[in-house]
């Protein structure tokens, strides 16, 4: 099946996530102040430019881990069945953490991780998410932090795709498409 034709208009700049990150490490950086290291968990695979600019504005002792969890596929619509495709490396028991998220949409991703590692008895948890679309929620979840909120569009870039396309792009862009059928 070809793929649909699709552009993509800016809604968040380079410049306005890069000021929103800066915002939100300075919040991060109190409330783990007195952290002896901070196990900062980047969910697979739309985190990693999230995190990798979040961490370097943190300024405190970082251990970085990864989890893979999937609820979309190719698919534009989520799945709610949330698959964890890779655990982390390490033991999170009495240790402070922050799960690292790139957007949340229905919530059942998030939820389900969080509970996941909850279980493990970490010192503290907390998650932050760089885009948070409310409109969408199926389930009770809030992150600590959000970058920014946006409405219920499908979105790609900085690090967030469409069918493992548009990962790479400095911005947060909507996906319109130009065929009949969008």
């Amino acid at each position: 099946m070809p793929e649909r034709p699709y552009v993509i208009d800016e809604m968040i700049s380079a410049k306005a996530i890069a000021a929103r990150i800066e915002e939100l490490a300075g919040e991060i950086r109190h409330e783990f102040a007195d952290t002896d290291k901070l196990v900062v968990v980047g969910l697979l695979r739309g985190s990693f430019v999230f995190i990798a600019d979040l961490v370097r504005e943190l300024n405190l002792p970082i251990e970085v881990d990864f989890l893979e969890a999937s609820s979309y596929g190719n698919a534009m619509q989520s799945s709610r069945e949330v698959r964890i495709l890779k655990d982390l490396r390490g033991a999170i028991e009495g240790r402070d953490v922050l799960v690292v998220e790139d957007i949340v949409d229905t919530g059942h991703t998030l939820n389900h991780v969080s509970g996941m590692l909850r279980s493990r008895n970490p010192a503290r948890l907390r998650t932050i998410a760089l885009l948070d679309k409310p409109s969408r929620r199926e389930v009770d979840f809030r992150s600590d932090w959000i970058g920014f909120e946006i409405p219920d569009e499908f979105v790609v870039g900085y690090g967030i795709d469409f069918a493992q396309r548009n990962r790479n792009l400095p911005f947060i862009g909507k996906v319109r498409f130009t065929d009949a059928e969008g």
